[in-house]
């Protein structure tokens, strides 16, 4: 991907919104893929959701599940790509390390999300060669041209990862993925304070945690502009 700006420019998806984002991010913190693992213990738990459902449970389900997955999918070639445009510097090394954590959970979230979509009967969406940043780009909430917007970037997508989760979680119908998809939000939230704890560590002053709540009113408390 020589010419990132304009790919990300004119490959927008149809998929993408800014407040809809269920997963995503380039750089971030923590290496902890919560909530979800435990559905993988037991597969046999969505399938029995399945059979006992007689009112489009699994449908609805389903389809929130392929939505998250399409953003995990986003997430990962996302961290691909910002990992070649990192500096060798000192400060490009540690955005890389995070970013290379980061990316763990998202392909646990992505196998999960996988492995749940099928256990409900359903297909799950597929990769695509190329995913669209360029809302977040053109609102200067980060960008590809340096170590530390990269990071600002990246705590844009987790932030909104994190509002989309909580509120997507609450219209499943399976309990035990309204937990799970709770987790995940949980993990995001954590990654977007584990950025903002690392351009402290730079000597930014900002608050690690800004608000008490990470949603849509008070997102822009929590994301750093260009």
């Amino acid at each position: 991907m020589n010419n990132l700006t304009n790919t990300v420019n004119t490959h927008r998806s149809k998929h993408v919104s800014r407040r809809g984002v269920l997963a995503g991010g380039i750089v971030a913190g923590v290496s902890s893929a919560l909530g979800l693992s435990a559905v993988t213990a037991q597969p046999l738990l969505a399938q029995k959701a399945q059979k006992k459902d007689s009112t489009g449970n699994a449908a609805n389900d389903i389809k929130i599940l392929n939505t998250a997955l399409y953003y995990e999918h986003q997430a990962i070639w996302a961290y691909g790509v910002a990992a070649s445009k990192l500096s060798s510097t000192a400060v490009g090394k540690a955005v890389l390390a995070l970013g290379l954590a980061n990316q763990a959970d998202h392909k646990t979230h992505r196998d999960t999300l996988q492995s749940v979509i099928m256990s409900l009967g359903g297909t799950p969406v597929r990769t695509e060669a190329q995913y669209d940043l360029s809302t977040y780009l053109n609102g200067k909430e980060g960008g590809l041209d340096s170590d530390v917007n990269i990071a600002k970037l990246a705590l844009a997508l987790e932030v909104d990862a994190a509002i989309a989760y909580g509120q997507e979680a609450a219209k499943l119908k399976t309990p035990a993925l309204i937990t799970a998809g709770a987790s995940i939000a949980t993990a995001e939230a954590s990654h977007a304070t584990a950025i903002r704890a690392a351009f402290i560590a730079l000597g930014v002053n900002i608050k690690t945690v800004p608000a008490a709540f990470v949603s849509a009113e008070t997102r822009s408390q929590w994301i750093l502009k260009v």
